[in-house]
């Protein structure tokens, strides 16, 4: 089932997506060659929980942190490791899902280890450009496919870079994960129509080789995810309202770049 959310809970997504903002912005300045996975997880999990919100995948199907944190090749869902330490020129996903006041925002970002090679600068470049073109497609009368295309169109047929298609966007509020699916590849005018009030999230993940990936799993048995071929991927997503006025961003780390979207 998919629900269509009021105006009072659409504001309450967007004072969570505000918290979930600052945390990332937070993580700006703890990033640095020399930390470890596990140090990212304890900054986010303080600083979501001494300002009133919950990590929302803390305990979703037995996972026991915070963040989600992968580096380099891993492309999602990976542990927070204290024996995994950034070095310079290492890219870094961090993804987080919290809930404040009984609203949910989600968001990942990917951050560059001090200097980083123009290879995977471009990687994150095209990525976060990607999520902005299917942005830009979250409006009422598209359909997914609308949104899924921008974004395999221009990583794909114009950067020929990776487009993973196993794992997509989804709905979310009142839990984390909700329908309905949202991939980032597909055809215009294909898919389910948008109606004002969806609020889904929007977050490809791309590769600069293939879109496959493969399974790892951790010594306590959790699965996440690599690419296929080794090469490097990068992770944007934010949290969006569909609304008459056009797609809203709810989890915006940047007012003045996303002006148009609040």
């Amino acid at each position: 089932m998919i629900t269509l959310k009021s105006e009072r809970e659409i504001a309450g997504m967007r004072r969570s997506g505000a918290l979930l903002a600052q945390t990332h912005l937070g993580l700006r300045k703890v990033i640095k060659p020399g930390i470890s996975g596990m140090d990212i997880e304890n900054f986010a999990d303080h600083f979501i929980t001494s300002h009133g919100g919950t990590p929302s995948e803390k305990g979703f199907e037995g996972y026991q942190y915070a963040t989600c944190v992968c580096v380099n090749d891993e492309v999602a869902h990976a542990e927070p490791r204290k024996d995994i330490i950034l070095k310079a020129g290492d890219i870094v996903s961090v993804d987080m899902t919290i809930e404040l006041d009984g609203y949910q925002s989600d968001s990942c970002w990917t951050y560059a280890v001090g200097e980083i090679s123009p290879e995977r600068q471009h990687l994150m470049e095209v990525t976060k450009k990607a999520l902005y073109l299917g942005i830009d497609q979250a409006q009422v009368g598209n359909r997914l496919g609308d949104i899924g295309y921008a974004i395999q169109h221009y990583t794909e047929d114009q950067e020929k870079m990776g487009d993973v298609r196993d794992l997509i966007g989804h709905g979310i509020q009142p839990t984390m994960h909700e329908a309905p699916n949202v991939p980032h590849y597909g055809e215009p005018g294909k898919g389910l129509r948008l109606k004002e009030g969806m609020t889904i999230t929007i977050e490809p993940m791309i590769t600069l080789g293939t879109w496959e990936i493969k399974s790892k799993w951790t010594p306590d048995e959790w699965e996440y995810f690599v690419t296929a071929d080794g090469t490097d991927a990068a992770q944007y997503e934010h949290t969006i309202a569909i609304t008459k006025d056009g797609p809203k961003i709810l989890t915006s780390q940047d007012p003045i770049a996303d002006q148009k979207y609040l």
